[in-house]
């Protein structure tokens, strides 16, 4: 899941790209209202937005209305110390989708942003099934015909991505924004990697590869 953290805190910003990165987010951080509306504006995507109120540049809520203005649709969940009621309030107006006051636990805060990330997906449970295939993002599992097989955190992300959207093809430049961060070097051949180690586990029909476009999932797995 590719996260967009728009916080000022260096200590607070390293300890979610840490903390959440464990628990299966690509997170991006920003720490300037100025960057977030660029990043924002910019052809990237994010499957969750987590905003910092208090932004040295600027309002974190101007930053939530101008891109929920300009018809930006990602769930954002702000991270604030302002926690009194009148802010939730103008949060929630702004266009916010859910409130975490500061200090908070990180299991919380991860907890909260896979529940928006399902809600804008339409999915009650965590758990993606797909034909005989389950799979349960959080433990980084996924059972075939019964049978768990575990994986790694990115092969785990590759795979959710993918059963997101079965049936259509996911581009390669999506997949690599949801693995790896902007300032990560990447070998050229680092995706087809990770597709070759899903098909040894899962099975060399699961994953199609359209060439110069990408993958998919096809929406019938036998």
């Amino acid at each position: 899941m590719r996260l967009l953290l728009i916080e000022d805190d260096p200590s607070v910003a390293k300890g979610l790209l840490e903390g959440l990165g464990l628990q299966g987010f690509s997170v991006e951080w920003v720490d300037r209202a100025a960057k977030a509306e660029s990043v924002l504006a910019s052809p990237a995507s994010f499957d969750v937005i987590a905003l910092d109120i208090g932004l040295p540049d600027g309002s974190g809520f101007d930053v939530l209305r101008n891109y929920r203005r300009k018809g930006g649709q990602v769930p954002v969940l702000i991270l604030t110390a302002r926690f009194a009621v009148q802010e939730r309030v103008a949060g929630l107006n702004a266009g916010a989708d859910d409130y975490l006051g500061k200090p908070f636990d990180i299991n919380e805060l991860a907890a909260r942003l896979r529940a928006l990330h399902r809600r804008a997906a339409g999915r009650a449970h965590e758990t993606l099934q797909h034909g005989n295939i389950e799979f349960d993002p959080l433990a980084h599992e996924v059972t075939i015909d019964g049978v768990c097989i575990a994986l790694s955190r990115r092969e785990s992300v590759l795979l959710q991505l993918l059963l997101e959207n079965a049936g259509r093809i996911v581009p390669a430049e999506r997949i690599h924004d949801q693995l790896y961060r902007w300032d990560e070097a990447i070998e050229s051949n680092a995706l087809a990697v990770h597709i070759h180690h899903l098909r040894r586990k899962l099975g060399r029909e699961v994953i199609e590869t359209v060439r110069g476009v990408g993958y998919r999932i096809p929406k019938a797995v036998s």
